[in-house]
């Protein structure tokens, strides 16, 4: 399977690094990596440039304004940059389990997304990763907050994987689709802005358009490096759009990613 791996990131050219060195070192290499830059200062251009010339990873660099947090419009302009017919979606500071790829090719299925977990690590934790330049976890490092996730189990994965329509937990750090499910539902709603729900009003409409979760447990695991969390004043606002889309069984959103295809 042709696949696109789009890290949306924001000023934290530290620990992008650490994820693209993961992504080196993955047993399945993405058809493409794609930076989603929200608006980060020139050190972070610097860093895809370097890896662009150094590296053997296919790298692709979206970048636009930086106007507030705005993550659903980078990551459209990113899907729409995008070669390949399923799309894995990451965050700039969640380290990947060599098998990550290999785990998200095994779980895609037509008529599905597929929302995985990730490992949260401590601050002292973060600190000593960005330090000493750490890309390899099990679950017995020191400095995990929740521990289960890190459980790497192919068996494990296969019993307690789920097949159920639910919003519960919905992250787009570990997230896969069809584009085509994407562009079905014209992709990410551009009118969100600061944290928060602009991915779970987006899986309402995958909901809505007969696309099923399947929840991953066990596999595709990551690694989030600790940080202070996003300001969310414009949350009430973002909830309202959210909850527009639940209460009108919404399966479009007419600000979305067409106007970048």
């Amino acid at each position: 399977m042709r696949l696109s791996l789009i890290i949306t990131t924001y000023n934290r050219p530290e620990s992008l690094e650490l994820v693209l060195r993961s992504i080196e070192c993955q047993t399945i290499t993405p058809e493409e990596v794609i930076i989603a830059d929200d608006g980060s200062t020139p050190e972070t251009k610097a860093l895809v440039s370097r890896f662009q010339q150094d590296s053997e990873l296919n790298i692709i660099y979206s970048w636009q304004e930086d106007k507030g947090f705005r993550a659903a419009k980078s990551r459209n302009k990113a899907i729409a940059k995008s070669n390949t017919d399923y799309i894995v979606l990451i965050d700039g500071d969640t380290i990947l389990h060599p098998r990550f790829i290999e785990d998200h090719i095994g779980d895609a299925k037509s008529g599905y997304f597929v929302q995985g977990s990730r490992v949260l690590l401590t601050q002292n934790k973060t600190k000593r990763v960005l330090d000493q330049q750490k890309i390899n976890f099990s679950f017995f490092s020191i400095g995990l907050l929740n521990r289960q996730n890190a459980l790497y189990s192919s068996f494990f994965s296969s019993l307690m994987s789920r097949d159920k329509n639910f919003l519960g937990g919905i992250k787009s750090c570990n997230m896969a689709f069809f584009k085509e499910d994407c562009i079905n539902v014209n992709g990410f709603n551009n009118d969100f802005n600061g944290w928060g729900r602009e991915d779970s009003e987006f899986i309402v409409r995958l909901f809505n358009n007969g696309i099923r979760r399947k929840s991953l447990h066990f596999n595709a695991i990551q690694y989030h490096l600790w940080h202070n969390e996003n300001k969310n004043t414009l949350l009430n606002r973002n909830d309202a759009i959210l909850q527009h889309a639940l209460f009108n069984r919404l399966q479009w959103c007419d600000n979305g990613i067409d106007r970048y295809l």
